[in-house]
């Protein structure tokens, strides 16, 4: 009798443990769900519109800058530096915005910024923007100043969603590129 008391002693002070452990994350859980942190915006589009919203200018350009070469871990890293967001708010963060590309709008500005892609007519830049895809001895080039990191951004996204026919239509309606040119472009960006 006396060899089972030990066990028994152990295994109480270990319940207990796990008891207290339990109520002691419950407690943090109903703390932090109270407080809205525990919440992450479950809509990806208003979740790209919130993390657009906290970067710069510069900031938001290098973020679709990373995103349009594929570099996802420094894109993640610049937004985890540029709003001290924890890494899978960052994570999370950077997947919406490279599924939903938002336009960058100034915090001044309270009227809502039209979506450049439904404009009829493209902005025109005062620099020449190069793109440049290749695959084995085949190389293209797009160069316009009517694209930008952002627009190429969107467009590899499109590329990368399987979206080629948009993403053609796109750049060709951001350059002076013929369709069937702009195929054969984005023909060499799929992976």
């Amino acid at each position: 009798m006396e060899s089972l008391v030990i066990p028994a002693l152990i295994l109480v002070v270990v319940a207990a443990a796990v008891a207290l452990g339990a109520r002691a994350v419950s407690r943090r859980v109903a703390a932090s769900n109270a407080a809205g942190t525990a919440a992450p915006a479950t809509d990806p589009v208003e979740l790209a519109r919130a993390a657009a919203a906290k970067l710069t200018e510069d900031q938001h350009r290098r973020l679709y800058a990373l995103i349009a070469q594929g570099q996802a871990m420094a894109a993640i890293k610049l937004y985890y530096e540029a709003t001290d967001a924890g890494l899978r708010a960052s994570r999370d963060a950077v997947g919406a915005l490279a599924a939903h590309p938002q336009p960058y709008r100034s915090p001044a500005s309270a009227e809502p910024v039209q979506d450049p892609d439904d404009d009829d007519t493209p902005q025109r830049f005062p620099y020449r923007y190069r793109a440049i895809a290749s695959k084995g001895d085949v190389t293209r080039e797009v160069s316009s100043n009517m694209l930008n990191d952002e627009i190429y951004g969107r467009i590899r996204t499109l590329v990368r969603s399987g979206d080629i026919e948009a993403a053609a239509t796109a750049l060709t309606k951001h350059s002076d590129i013929t369709l069937k040119q702009a195929r054969e472009f984005i023909a060499l960006l799929e992976d």
